[in-house]
């Protein structure tokens, strides 16, 4: 077939799957990988392209995908359209959103930050409108694992020895008073950010990496938004979109903005962890160049009144010249 010859390296069974959902003899173009095994390809046939998914088994499943995009699909939010799918063999064969991602659009064109940034505000405000889906609670055990890849990875990476069950300790302390607040959850999509948010040609915004979504507190994915691990996010534009959501959805602002700094220094830390380990541990040393931004978005979290206990435990733990320099020099 055509497709065979487009790319060397092409997912067993393509040919069959393709033939299946109506697509045979497209042409296949690689697409750059991300942080996993899965791998994306672009389909052309004529005028009309779509977007295949290779998710390997064992290392990649792609039916909570699947799952996330139907369900989001369903309730009027702007997930890829599935055309044909083989969980089994990890082939999914969805929608093409096209190339305008919305951290590249605004490299390019700066003057759009602010539009782009309220559309993706009121798609998380209609998200927090809808009961949640029937994921997994993102509950504190959930919270505590994830944080507890700073230490896992960071620490050691500097050569830090450091006090671990009063790091478990404090985050106990710190996320407590938040729970109660997320008994009534939402979905939250857990990677929601500007290279997972696509500009669309009728002007919406469609939506990709969703397939960890779990049932959890609105703040976390404004805090993946607005404090991107990717992308510097002006404070100024951080705070007008703050308000802008809160406007939108009447929630009661003084528990959510310190609920807002919990899930910040939360998931920043989770992050600077995961940064490490793909160098460390996968060889992709360019993540190290983000953990400055990072860094000082978790820094800013710590100042607020609600993170004392984990301020007080990286005064004791992390040396001031580590925090200084924005997490210090970490070798491959």
């Amino acid at each position: 077939m055509d497709s065979v010859a487009t790319c060397a390296a092409l997912p067993a069974g393509l040919d069959e799957f393709l033939e299946r959902a109506g697509w045979a003899g497209a042409a296949v173009e690689p697409l750059a990988g991300d942080a996993s095994f899965r791998r994306y390809f672009r389909l052309r046939r004529g005028d009309e392209t779509a977007m295949l998914m290779d998710a390997p088994p064992p290392h990649e499943d792609p039916r909570p995908f699947l799952a996330v995009a139907h369900w989001l699909t369903e309730h009027g939010l702007r997930a890829p359209h599935i055309i044909a799918e083989d969980a089994g063999a990890g082939l999914v064969l969805l929608e093409d959103f096209g190339t305008r991602r919305m951290r590249d659009h605004l490299d390019a064109v700066p003057a759009d930050e602010t539009a782009a940034y309220e559309g993706a505000i009121d798609a998380l405000a209609a998200l927090a409108k809808l009961p949640a889906g029937p994921w997994a609670p993102y509950d504190m055990e959930t919270y505590a694992r994830e944080a507890r890849l700073f230490i896992e990875w960071f620490c050691p990476a500097q050569g830090l020895t450091v006090d671990t069950p009063a790091w478990e300790a404090a985050w106990a302390e710190a996320l407590a008073p938040m729970l109660p607040r997320q008994t009534v959850p939402v979905t939250v999509l857990r990677d929601y950010h500007a290279e997972n948010i696509m500009l669309l040609a009728d002007g919406g915004q469609g939506w990709l990496d969703f397939q960890d979504a779990l049932a959890g507190h609105a703040a976390y994915d404004l805090v993946s938004l607005l404090q991107d691990a990717r992308r510097d996010v002006p404070p100024a534009l951080e705070e007008a979109m703050l308000a802008r959501y809160l406007a939108a959805t009447g929630v009661q602002e003084g528990d959510f903005r310190a609920d807002y700094a919990r899930l910040g220094a939360q998931r920043n830390a989770k992050i600077v962890g995961i940064f490490v380990r793909l160098a460390k541990r996968d060889g992709k040393a360019r993540y190290l160049d983000m953990i400055a931004r990072v860094w000082a978005q978790m820094e800013r979290d710590l100042a607020h009144p609600a993170l004392a206990p984990v301020a007080a435990w990286f005064d004791a733990n992390i040396p001031p010249a580590i925090r200084k320099s924005g997490g210090g020099q970490i070798t491959v």
